[in-house]
């Protein structure tokens, strides 16, 4: 059985008090009780201080650009299904210069996972606002308030049928713990979203701010009913609801390709004559 040391990775680097220290420690703690060795993983990232996430871990890493996480992450997963494919992203990351594959990868369906670290802010990039943050927010980039409406990730993802949509509060970690491991062995693209104060530029979302405001889900509450879970994705202010808002078990991208439905690509031999017999069959 695997232990959080076996996922030990450098020194983490962010800012003391940063939410994302609970959730790199929770992302362990999630993969170790699942069972899931770090030779299983494959941790994959953009830029941001949500990017530099899989520094900090002990598996396989990808660290490429500004939004392209989760192109990445899906043609890691078509070519290896045995692979734990977790796409780690920020807000802006995902939200913003991810935005469009964000809303394919839901589409698509593929059979990975994505926690967005939301601390509605760029943190990296010193605290301009995120399509996250709330209309009216003063930055040092907007000293005249955000003009912009928020942009509701889970709404999106809910109205676009996505696989499994889910909520988690950093200063949270058990529930946190659990929704991971409800994302992770979901079969389908699974979105989680969590609520990550950033304490150096965002000073309204705070720790405190989150305690006094989120709850979970009632314990009777039905995740497969689509239009409840839409009208709780809508519910944010005084009181914002956490867990696991929908799930829809449907076909995955890798089972809808026929040429790797029975196998993976890293497991098919190819031949010159294959492939030109399968080049004849288009023309």
């Amino acid at each position: 059985m695997p232990t959080s040391e076996d996922y030990k990775g450098q020194v983490p680097a962010w800012c003391p008090g940063c939410g994302n220290f609970q959730i790199l420690s929770t992302i362990k703690q999630a993969l170790v009780e699942l069972g899931i060795e770090p030779w299983e993983v494959l941790l994959v990232s953009g830029i941001g201080q949500s990017g530099k996430l899989p520094h900090y871990m002990k598996c396989h890493t990808f660290n490429g650009l500004h939004g392209r996480t989760l192109p990445v992450a899906t043609a890691a997963k078509l070519a290896n299904h045995p692979l734990h494919v977790i796409a780690v992203a920020g807000d802006g990351d995902c939200y913003g210069e991810g935005g469009n594959h964000f809303l394919h990868a839901i589409r698509k369906n593929p059979n990975i996972t994505l926690f967005v670290h939301d601390n509605q802010i760029y943190g990296l990039t010193k605290g301009q606002a995120s399509p996250t943050t709330a209309r009216g927010t003063h930055t040092k980039i907007q000293p005249y308030g955000v003009p912009s409406e928020p942009l509701n990730p889970l709404a999106m993802a809910i109205s676009l049928d996505c696989s499994f949509v889910a909520r988690g509060f950093a200063g949270n970690q058990e529930h946190l713990k659990e929704l991971m491991k409800a994302a992770i062995t979901h079969k389908g693209f699974s979105l989680l979203d969590i609520l990550q104060p950033c304490v150096t530029f965002n000073k309204v979302n705070t720790f405190k701010w989150y305690r006094d405001r989120v709850y979970k889900l009632e314990e009777e509450y039905d995740p497969y009913n689509r239009v409840k879970a839409f009208e709780r994705s809508l519910e944010w202010g005084d009181k914002i609801p956490n867990g696991i808002f929908y799930k829809n078990d449907k076909e995955t991208l890798e089972e809808m390709v026929p040429t790797i439905r029975k196998e993976p690509l890293v497991r098919q031999k190819f031949s010159i004559e294959a492939v030109k017999h399968e080049i004849e069959k288009f023309y």
